[in-house]
């Protein structure tokens, strides 16, 4: 909700309305006076006159009739029943009645009121207005007599409170005093009679009276003096100028009232008041109603009463008027709809005087700061790692005690469909003092879709609620962190991002870290208490300096004179340690270290100390004094102290102040200056003022007495960082109305209104000008415009850019606005593609692929790929293939095989190509015959096939002419061939019978000189027939081969298989 009003002087009149309202008498009618409520500017106190009821409306513009509206007074919630004094109406309305019905007067019904309207979205609360009975007080100053030469000033006053402001008026002799201009009457409850003479003489008296009552002071009598003259030969101030305090839109006097003669004259410092100079006197009337640029004219007015010559002419009186003036909030935070995960950041900021106090409400109810939700100076509300219970309404409250401001936000947490499920199963390992491992596995569901997790760290006790993020990728469910603190709790949870959005938190764990080593050493403080004894003193450590349980002390200590050192252990509940058996009149060094159960720290620094003479006052010794404490600011230091144990010896302290150059050398710490002071025995505190920030120093407090000095405590430790100081001017508001729109592929208009409710003078202007989303600080770019609006170029074609402007003033500079987003429009591709890869698949096709251009300047929409067989030739005659914008990769086919060709790639978006890639070239192999495996299977088969058939011809051939010689040679009982067609032949009953069958019979000649053929020719028989002679020279008959043939093909070789085949083929042809 915007509580700005449309201009100032609007918004002046109102607040001076407001706040002159409740204090001016109201007319007693029957009508109820009504007062709004609502979360805006108004008065924080309104009367309830008797007679007058007060009707108390809840509009907080949640809907046009409030709906569950609750009434609270004094922050308790009122009776829903009412009471006679209270009435609840139908729309939500309170009506307060001043009596009850039988005429008494209500008494409990003073106190703060407010509305809380709540609905489904939330609930809303208004400013809180006090509501006060009407009254009247007692007289605090009633007039005086007074006695005044003639032609003198007389001066009454009378002082009184009342609710509301009760009306002066003056009576003389208990008539009303003349309405002449001698008479004045101050608002302020003064009377100023001027010019006095006998006839003014009388008994005045002053009548306040407001609705509650009237009331009368006692008379005073004027008496005028006539004759002398002496008392106004000189310049006297009656009535100097006093210090006022008024509240804006509230009627202020200044009076100063002077006589003497000649008649004084008065000035005065500033020349926009409206004021009345008389003679004799001057007063400033004005009504506090200026413009806001009057102001700071207005802390300081001097009023001059002088003689026109003279030595004796008064100094010259000062005084300061302090305004206090309405709430208005500068700049309300601004409702806002984030997705779940993000961080909200409300800013409020507001004036008034005395300064507002600010707080925050969710739906009502006060907010408090802890983990997640943080308030932070001036007026900043930041809510990290959003949830869905987030939402509502916030609200930003000022209050200065003289009226409240009000303003409203609504903040909606968008969960969208598809965000992953929390991360599950966390959990924390201590891996050091320092560090630990946490683990944990990925969401339930939508986890294919998780781009990366973030850690989230906090102390899981303390005021200090910082919470700590760590980001990492999504290939990982581990993360070490690093750099916490030792012997300390700390609570941890990880939530993991989607492109839609960020889960919600894993449930969260916590782990207490490791104890280490003491960081620090105790604070040492050394005494003597006898000749042979030394007394170490020392404080606990803190948790910050200590790591972990102190368990026990290590203390060493040797004479200086000797190279030997000796230990003692002592346990970590003991805070002193006395040392024995030592050596008078002896110097020893000394030092201590804390260790816990890991170990020992770093032992402080080698201290000396004299024991005592043997036959010194021991009485005499002075411890170092106890509890020293030293708070750092940026250039001072407040140390405090308690006395010493035996500080009735002391006769005062010492305070030494040097500063510990931070740089230090290879000899240890070189020091500056050190500046000691002597101090009182009472004081247990100083104040060093003039430091530097941000440097180390070293302070020693010591007590002494006449005789000896104390020991010394010691405190080392650095000053505070300077911090800027905030301008006291108001606030300069950002610009409104920014608007961005798209010039070009390289430029934004971008536009913007002048801050509203400014009054300091704009300079000019900044823009703040960067890529969305960037990390990198030096792609923001800042930009200086004296207009109100600015073409930012330069910029890169079709990227989304956040845009802000900030109002630079004089001696001022305000926030900068709300962000805008606009994209530049898209261009023609300024790079090429990437990555351009040829590979040869086979003799006519190449693989062509490549990755999209590094600044695409848009969406592309095509590639066109260019080749040609001829690197000199024009480009409009390569060859031209175009791809999709999605593509990236492609197959070039038709390609004429042992040809060089070249290869470029270029791309395109809707507003043109872009270059082309430098040009790559691939070699196309030759073209290689395979041999057909089926072809050669073939063609083997049928050379195979052929080579038998010609052997066999060859064989048939062969054995034709043999016959032929043979038969020659045989008689006629050497070979007898049966043949029967149609049946079998007579065979031998050891043979299988077949039908349809032929048999051939041939009886070989044995080899004998019978057959007639000579003796050489046997053995090229023998060769081809293989004689059949069992025993060589063996007179015995050849074999008979047999050939039985049926028609299924079968052969029954009783011989050798190429006779048989002979045989076969003989008888086919025959037969």
């Amino acid at each position: 909700m915007d509580t700005r009003c449309s201009g100032k002087n609007k918004l002046i009149s109102l607040c001076c309305l407001i706040l002159l309202q409740p204090f001016l008498p109201l007319s007693h009618t029957e009508k109820p006076v009504s007062v709004e409520l609502s979360c805006g500017a108004g008065p924080s106190h309104v009367v309830l006159e008797p007679g007058l009821p007060l009707l108390l409306d809840c509009n907080l513009g949640a809907s046009n009739t409030p709906f569950n509206v609750t009434w609270l007074k004094d922050g308790q919630t009122l009776p829903l029943e009412g009471d006679d004094y209270l009435q609840y109406l139908g729309n939500g309305s309170l009506l307060l009645l001043p009596t009850s019905k039988d005429g008494q007067s209500a008494q409990d019904l003073e106190g703060g009121y407010s509305c809380v309207s709540a609905s489904a979205l939330g609930a809303l609360t208004s400013r809180t207005v006090n509501v006060l009975l009407s009254s009247l007080s007692k007289f605090h100053q009633e007039p005086s007599p007074q006695t005044v030469p003639a032609g003198g000033a007389a001066r009454f006053e009378c002082q009184i409170e009342g609710v509301p402001t009760p009306v002066i008026t003056w009576e003389k002799n208990k008539v009303a005093v003349p309405e002449e201009t001698r008479f004045i009457s101050l608002p302020n409850g003064v009377l100023q009679i001027l010019d006095v003479t006998k006839e003014d003489e009388g008994a005045y008296r002053c009548v306040a009276s407001n609705s509650a009552r009237k009331d009368i002071s006692y008379e005073a009598r004027l008496t005028v003096t006539t004759g002398s003259t002496e008392a106004l030969n000189r310049v006297v101030i009656v009535a100097p100028p006093q210090n006022a305090t008024v509240v804006l839109g509230r009627p202020a006097v200044m009076e100063c009232m002077a006589q003497g003669q000649p008649k004084p004259l008065f000035s005065q410092g500033q020349s926009f008041f409206f004021f009345i100079c008389m003679i004799w006197h001057c007063h400033l009337l004005f009504f506090v109603a200026f413009s806001f640029d009057q102001m700071e004219r207005t802390q300081g007015v001097t009023m001059l009463a002088s003689m026109s010559a003279g030595p004796t002419s008064p100094r010259p009186e000062s005084l300061s008027l302090l305004l206090l003036n309405c709430m208005l909030i500068l700049q309300p935070p601004e409702t806002m709809s984030l997705s779940r995960g993000n961080t909200a950041r409300f800013v409020c900021n507001s004036s008034g005087e005395p300064p507002p106090v600010l707080h925050w409400l969710k739906n009502g109810q006060p907010i408090k700061s802890f983990r997640r939700v943080k308030t932070q100076s001036p007026g900043v509300l930041l809510i990290n790692q959003l949830a869905q219970e987030d939402g509502g309404y916030y609200q930003c409250i000022a209050d200065n005690g003289l009226g409240t401001a009000c303003a409203t936000a609504k903040l909606t947490v968008i969960v969208r469909e598809g965000l992953p499920s929390p991360p599950r199963h966390l959990t924390a390992t201590p891996y050091s003092s320092t560090a630990a491992l946490l683990m944990w596995e990925k969401p339930e569901y939508n986890s294919d879709q998780i781009i990366g997790y973030s850690v989230h760290c906090q102390l899981a006790a303390g005021s200090d609620n910082a919470e700590y993020q760590f980001a990492m990728n999504n290939d990982t469910t581990e993360y070490h962190v690093k750099e916490l603190l030792p012997h300390t709790a700390y609570t941890f949870f990880v939530v993991a991002y989607s492109p839609m959005g960020a889960s919600s938190p894993s449930l969260p764990v916590t782990v207490e870290m490791l104890e280490d080593v003491p960081s620090a050493p105790p604070q040492l403080s050394i005494a003597s208490t006898s000749p042979t004894e030394i007394r170490l003193m020392w404080h606990p450590l803190s948790s910050q300096h200590s790591r972990g349980a102190v368990t026990r002390y290590c203390i060493e200590y040797g004479s200086l004179d000797q190279d030997e050192v000796l230990s003692a252990e002592v346990g970590g509940n003991e805070t002193q340690f006395t040392l024995r058996e030592l050596q008078p009149n002896q110097v020893y060094r000394l030092r201590i270290a804390a260790g816990t159960g890991i170990g020992f720290g770093v032992p402080s620094e080698w201290a000396q100390h004299k024991t005592l003479a043997r036959h010194s006052n021991h009485s005499m010794v002075i411890f170092a004094p106890t509890e020293l404490k030293v708070r750092a600011r940026a250039d001072s230091l407040n140390v405090t102290w308690q006395p010493s144990p035996n500080h009735t010896l002391v006769s005062g302290y010492m305070l030494s102040c040097r500063e510990v150059e931070a740089e230090e050398s290879a000899n240890g710490e070189r020091t500056t200056q050190t500046h000691t002071i002597r101090l009182r025995k009472r004081l247990r505190h100083r104040l060093l003022t003039g430091l530097v920030p941000d440097r180390q120093y070293e302070v020693k407090v010591w007590a002494f007495s006449k005789q000896i000095d104390g020991a010394a405590a010691v405190w080392k430790g650095r000053t505070d960082k300077a911090t800027p100081l905030l301008p006291t001017h108001p606030l300069l508001l950002p610009p409104s109305s920014i608007q961005a729109t798209a010039n070009s592929s390289t430029s934004i208009w971008l536009r913007w209104e002048k801050p509203r409710f400014s009054n300091v003078r704009i300079i000019n202007y900044t823009v703040r000008c960067s890529p969305v989303g960037t990390t990198n600080a030096s792609l923001v770019s800042y930009l200086t415009s004296s207009a109100q609006e600015m073409l930012l170029g330069a910029l890169k074609p079709f990227t989304r850019y956040e845009l802000a402007v900030q109002s630079i003033g004089e001696n001022a500079v305000g926030p900068f606005s709300g962000t805008v987003e606009e994209s530049t429009l898209s261009d023609r591709p300024s790079t090429p593609p990437e990555e351009l890869q040829l590979s040869a698949l086979d003799s006519s096709s190449v693989l062509v692929s490549w990755r999209p251009p590094l600044e695409p300047n848009g969406i592309i929409i095509s590639y066109m790929i260019l080749y040609s067989g001829n690197l000199s030739q024009p480009e409009h005659l390569w060859k031209n293939l175009s791809q999709d914008g999605s593509i990236t990769s492609v197959e070039v086919q038709g390609l004429s095989s042992g040809t060089h060709y070249f290869f470029k790639l270029g791309a395109s978006t809707e507003v043109g190509p872009g270059p082309y890639s430098p040009v790559k070239d691939v070699h196309t192999p030759p073209q290689k015959y395979e041999l057909d495996i089926h072809a050669v299977t073939g063609i083997i088969v049928g050379v195979c096939l052929g080579l038998i058939c010609i052997l066999l011809c060859m064989c048939f051939s062969f054995r034709n002419s043999k016959s032929r010689e043979i038969s020659g040679g045989l008689d006629s009982t050497a070979v007898t061939l049966q043949y029967r067609r149609g049946g079998c032949p007579t065979v031998p009953s050891n043979l299988p019978e077949c039908s349809d069958s032929y048999e051939l019979e041939t009886l070989m000649p044995s080899g004998s000189q019978e057959s007639g053929q000579p003796p050489e020719e046997a053995p090229e028989e023998q060769s081809l027939m293989a004689s059949a002679n069992p025993v060589e020279g063996e007179d015995a008959p050849a074999p008979e081969p047999k050939v039985r043939t049926c028609k299924g093909g079968t052969f029954f070789p009783d011989g050798p298989w190429i006779l048989w085949i002979l045989l076969f083929f003989d008888v086919s042809i025959e037969g």
